[in-house]
């Protein structure tokens, strides 16, 4: 291997008749006057020795033909690999042409791909193509895990991609990005898996009810066990908020997080709100208030002045008389949206239960797994991480000044997928407000950011910006891929691969590597509740009801058309699924098919028999 045609100290060619060149692997040029210089290959091209080169398509420019001519490539006749290849460090000149170009030992790389040690590092795949590389590694760093490859569970052969979980002091904020069925939701789930393993705090906002890790892989033998490593929460019936606990900032985030709050309500629920309230309490000064407005000050003093009212309906009306009296210039629509918003809120259960399980989840170094509906989760994580973040803020404060420091809470990891629905672009949200902040100021109180989502170009630009490791998956569109090229230092090469890779495959881009890496991430230990197929899926779900069926008929057999209503009453009583006589004949015909039943005709009608 040699260097070929016009250098540069940034780039140069470099060609061989007897190796192929691949995408991101990594050379060494003997330069005879710099020394040895490290780069990568980010363009690979093979010209076949049968069919003749012209000067147009030569690969570069004229001069790397020229340079191959006078080095003894026959144009015409040789098979040619020419690569084109960035160093990784600029060089102080051009680099010489005619260099003699080699393989690199893993020592001289090290520095270069490892950037952190097995014990503080999140293990999360392999570098790709460095499998001759990783012959020269120590063995403790060889074969640390596995890798799914076209369909085929293998150790891994390459270098190891270690992400330094030290680093994030410096680079605290991870984004990921992949379209759909790109590996996304597979890199994240290996994130936290190394997350786990080093007892970390973390939460996780589960949209899609899919991170439970407590189901292993089949075919890993040495499966990690995560079982006690986490623990699930639903909004409403594990986790909720403990009304007489919000403040008025908290009660208004939550409420707008329902539907943003005009002007009016928000004065109103600052008014209305009182120190000690309970949801009962609330609602209920709410609805009289809504009742006092709706009835008049009029009608109220005339009430008061009947004498049929009992104690109950007095005490009301005197209650509703001094509410009108205090927030008389409160608009009634103003209290009917509040009203509207505290039921939706209150319907979901959310006020049934406190955060408390969740922190002391955290507090042992566990993964907290938070699932719902997405608008519940918007909900929810308005107060939820609004209520953890100022603790730990509080207590780093307290300690920073000298002062005695509250109650201790430790440093985390918040984890979301579909990161754009919390903190979008172009608009406001209840939760946007608190993961910019995070973003911004987090580091500081060692709490990090780890979002995922399959449109980057929706999410907030603040955000974004901060996000200082980005892992890329497939992406198709071409206003995402824009967005990732402004946010990253991906080069154009590789942002033309972006909607080809391979799922599971990703380009890494971050200041501690201080380039882009090509990565494939390491098959899961744990195994995600989702994977089934979904042809599977209905088969697996005939072949069940074809069995029950089957059971239920068998003290019927066989079946005549005078028997035929009897048996339909008689299944129905042990069968989940509730047939009529029509559609219990429709499944029969369908036993007759795949020849589980046997059908006799006879001149009263069909019989079915086994």
């Amino acid at each position: 291997m040699q260097v070929v045609g016009l250098t540069t100290p940034q780039e140069i060619f470099v060609a061989s008749k007897l190796r192929k060149f691949r995408i991101n692997e990594m050379l060494v040029i003997e330069d005879t006057s710099q020394g040895p210089l490290l780069g990568e290959v980010v363009e690979s091209n093979s010209y076949n020795r049968f069919i003749p080169l012209s000067i147009e398509n030569a690969p570069g420019d004229s001069s790397v033909l020229e340079s191959l001519k006078c080095l003894g490539y026959s144009i015409e006749e040789d098979e040619i690999n020419v690569a084109n290849v960035k160093l990784l460090t600029e060089a102080s000149y051009p680099v010489t042409t005619g260099s003699h170009v080699r393989l690199p030992e893993f020592d001289e790389i090290r520095d270069f791909v490892l950037k952190g040690s097995r014990e503080d590092g999140l293990l999360l795949g392999e570098i790709k193509n460095t499998e001759e590389i990783a012959k020269t590694m120590e063995d403790d760093l060889k074969g640390l895990f596995y890798m799914m490859s076209q369909g085929k569970l293998d150790i891994s052969k390459n270098v190891p991609f270690i992400l330094d979980l030290r680093s994030f002091q410096q680079y605290p904020h991870i984004g990921i990005f992949g379209g759909s069925g790109s590996g996304k939701s597979f890199g994240l789930r290996v994130l936290l898996e190394e997350i786990m393993k080093h007892r970390f705090p973390a939460l996780i906002l589960d949209p899609h009810y899919e991170m439970d890790f407590a189901q292993n892989q089949e075919f890993i033998k040495e499966s990690a066990d995560f079982k006690r490593d986490f623990e699930k929460f639903q909004i409403g019936e594990h986790v909720g908020v403990e009304f007489k606990n919000l403040n008025k900032r908290d009660l208004l985030a939550l409420l707008s997080a329902v539907s943003p709050l005009t002007e009016a309500m928000s004065s109103a629920v600052e008014g209305l709100c009182r120190w000690g309230d309970t949801y009962l309490s609330f609602s209920s000064r709410l609805e009289l208030l809504s009742e006092a407005m709706e009835l008049g000050r009029n009608k109220i003093e005339q009430s008061l002045k009947q004498d049929n009212l009992d104690d109950i309906e007095k005490q009301n009306t005197k209650k509703m008389k001094k509410l009108l009296e205090d927030y008389q210039g409160i608009p009634l629509p103003s209290i009917h949206g509040i009203l509207w918003r505290i039921r939706r809120l209150a319907s979901s259960g959310i006020f049934s239960k406190d955060i408390k399980p969740i922190k002391q989840c955290m507090m042992s170094g566990k993964l907290a797994v938070i699932q719902g509906p997405i608008w519940l989760l918007q909900v929810f994580s308005t107060y939820l991480l609004s209520n953890i973040y100022r603790q730990r803020r509080d207590y780093k404060d307290s300690e920073l000044k000298g002062q005695e420091a509250g109650e201790y809470f430790p440093p985390f990891i918040i984890v979301t997928d579909e990161a754009h629905n919390f903190a979008p672009k172009g608009r406001e949200t209840a939760t946007k407000g608190i993961i910019t902040e995070i973003a911004q100021e987090g580091r500081k109180y060692g709490v990090f950011l780890v979002l995922a989502t399959q449109r980057p170009t929706l999410l907030d630009e603040t955000v974004t910006a901060q996000l200082n490791t980005k892992i890329i998956f497939r992406t198709v569109r071409a206003s995402d891929i824009g967005t990732i090229t402004e946010e990253t230092d991906i080069k154009q090469e590789e942002a033309k691969r972006l909607p080809y890779l391979p799922s599971g495959d990703a380009f890494v881009s971050s200041p501690v590597f201080g380039r882009t890496i090509a990565i494939r991430v390491r098959f899961p230990y744990s195994k995600s509740p989702h994977t089934e197929n979904p042809l599977d899926e209905i088969k697996n779900r005939r072949e069940s009801s074809s069995q029950e069926l089957l059971q239920a008929l068998a003290p019927h057999l066989p079946i005549y058309a005078a028997n035929f209503i009897r048996a339909v009453e008689d299944i129905n009583k042990v069968s989940e699924q509730k047939y009529e006589v029509f559609t219990l004949k429709q499944a029969l015909e369908t036993l007759v098919k795949e020849g589980k039943l046997k059908k006799q005709k006879s001149p009263l009608g069909d019989i079915y028999m086994e």
